[in-house]
């Protein structure tokens, strides 16, 4: 048996039993092994990586960092040594910086961040510019521990501004700095059986297709939990998924027993944001039969809906906001992400409400940091227990990723016009249009499609464009892995199956971020390829 024969019988054998990103992983050898005998390039379209970044705040980051070099100098040169930059005179230091740099990349912008932070958060122009330099140069642990002050204060803006639609709130928002939203999922699941709010074989929902390592958490021997899976199942009347939520799944949460709800919004892999009336459901079941469900929301792609609202808009005392500046900004390298926690929140009232054993754990769990353990509020318990607690004075994300993060933030702020937001939306969305054309099918707009991943179902397809007798066929003579094998040994093109997310199993996820315009035209019509094929085969089974 040659080498291909042995990846795609691996493959085969694996499918459904391990995680789709490590399926992904064979399935690039298989690509990469199948073009050494052909012409076409790979095309890896299974991660969400993107192929773009967002060049000016990263010219202002590095322009800043080297004032900040300078002034380390300032205190002390001695060869490749310097000292730890001074607060006094700091913001008096910048601005003869911009006078003297007035060519250096980014300048115009990083005086505008800056100005933001003195003219309209009002911060004393030393204190802010003082946390800028000396976070950047990453000299001292961060301090607080959760997250630099100013830099909270315009993180806070940006997700406000991003996430909940300018929504004013008469309470304010806590945030913890993590090394990406994957860092905050593990901190999260970790301090929810920390603190004894869910227990091992406690009943939670998630709403499905949905991001796998929520699929895989639950089930580890150190959660154990029930899943109650919330399902993306309505269609239009042609039978077209919407990857929205039918009354009768979300009905399933309004099971007092169901303690806790994970949901990715807008979807991966359907890349869709939840639809009004959903939203409207979840708070009438919150309000009327679960008061106390704990939600977790993973924002990362609402940037690219169009007014997008996130859960923390509409149900700020439930939820805990989870996001990621990597997909937006071009930024997975840098881990940068979010948990951020409405000050009066249902986390904290159920600490409050633990009976004497479960608050006698919490204390001498909690007890070497604080004389007072009860009354440190769950967002601070995260921290804590992101260091096993015994380290919680070295926690915290380092201070250059807080400062990149924080100019990420006062970029899109700036950007009055949305202008980088545009240019992001038009990407996924021109590719979008170009996979479809080369599908030769027609591409229904949807004002929540957030346009970063999207699906096709390939039963789906069969039912509307032939007949049942030819989705029997399919059922019978392939399994759904063939048409991921037949991409990458055929065209190295690799994909993912959305099986493994738990949505439906003859549909794949394409990521329509992470390759050039021209590559999802070559997708498409290779995919089409394919489905000509099946057609084909099916055809002449009839005639034999």
């Amino acid at each position: 048996m040659d080498k291909l024969s042995l990846q795609r019988k691996e493959i085969e054998e694996v499918y459904g039993k391990i995680s789709p990103f490590e399926l992904k992983d064979k399935l690039i050898d298989l690509a990469e092994e199948s073009k050494k005998s052909g012409t076409h390039s790979l095309l890896d379209a299974g991660r969400g990586n993107p192929n773009w970044i967002a060049a000016s705040p990263r010219e202002a980051f590095f322009t800043f960092g080297q004032f900040a070099v300078e002034e380390s100098r300032r205190v002390w040169s001695d060869c490749d040594l310097a000292g730890m930059p001074k607060k006094e005179g700091i913001a008096e230091h910048f601005m003869d910086f911009t006078k003297k740099h007035q060519d250096a990349p980014g300048i115009e912008l990083l005086s505008k961040m800056i100005n933001y932070g003195i003219k309209v958060k009002g911060f004393n122009s030393d204190d802010w510019i003082y946390e800028l330099v000396d976070g950047i140069i990453g000299d001292n642990y961060p301090k607080p521990d959760r997250m630099l002050q100013h830099i909270e204060s315009v993180v806070n803006d940006y997700l406000i501004q991003e996430l909940c639609y300018n929504k004013s709130f008469k309470g304010k928002f806590k945030t913890f700095a993590v090394e990406g939203a994957t860092a905050a999922m593990c901190y999260i699941f970790d301090t929810l059986i920390a603190n004894n709010i869910l227990s091992k074989g406690d009943k939670i929902a998630l709403m499905a297709p949905i991001f796998t390592p929520y699929l895989e958490i639950p089930h580890l021997p150190r959660y154990n939990f029930e899943v109650i899976e919330v399902l993306a199942d309505e269609t239009t009347e042609d039978g077209k998924r919407t990857w929205q939520y039918s009354s009768k799944e979300i009905e399933k949460i309004s099971d007092p027993s169901v303690k806790a709800l994970f949901i990715v919004n807008p979807s991966n892999p359907g890349s869709v944001a939840m639809k009004t009336e959903t939203v409207k459901q979840l708070k009438n079941i919150v309000e009327n039969d679960n008061p106390d469900l704990m939600i977790i929301s993973d924002d990362v792609y609402g940037t690219f809906v169009d007014d997008f609202r996130s859960l923390m808009t509409d149900l700020p005392y439930n939820t805990i906001g989870v996001y990621s500046y990597s997909k937006y900004f071009g930024v997975t390298g840098w881990r940068l992400g979010t948990i951020s926690l409405y000050e009066d929140n249902v986390f904290d009232k159920l600490l409050r409400q633990q009976d004497e054993d479960k608050m006698e754990r919490a204390r001498r769990r909690y007890g070497g940091i604080s004389t007072n353990p009860d009354s440190i509020a769950f967002i601070d318990r995260i921290v804590a227990d992101s260091r096993q607690v015994a380290l919680n004075h070295t926690a915290g994300l380092s201070t250059p990723q807080q400062v990149q993060m924080a100019f990420f933030s006062l970029f899109a702020i700036i950007d009055k016009e949305n202008i980088y937001k545009q240019l992001t939306k038009d990407i996924c969305r021109n590719r979008k249009r170009l996979l479809f054309e080369g599908l030769g099918l027609d591409l229904q707009l949807d004002p929540l499609d957030a346009s970063y991943y999207t699906q096709f179902d390939l039963l789906e397809w069969a039912g509307r464009n032939y007949n049942d007798e030819f989705v029997q066929y399919l059922q019978e003579n392939y399994k759904p892995v063939d048409i991921l094998i037949r991409l990458a040994e055929q065209s190295s093109i690799v994909l993912l199956g959305s099986s493994g997310f738990h949505g439906p199993e003859w549909a794949i996820r394409i990521s329509l971020a992470n390759l050039n315009d021209e590559s999802y035209s070559k997708i498409g019509q290779v995919l089409q390829k394919v489905l000509e094929d099946y057609e084909k085969e099916w055809k002449e089974s009839k005639t034999t």
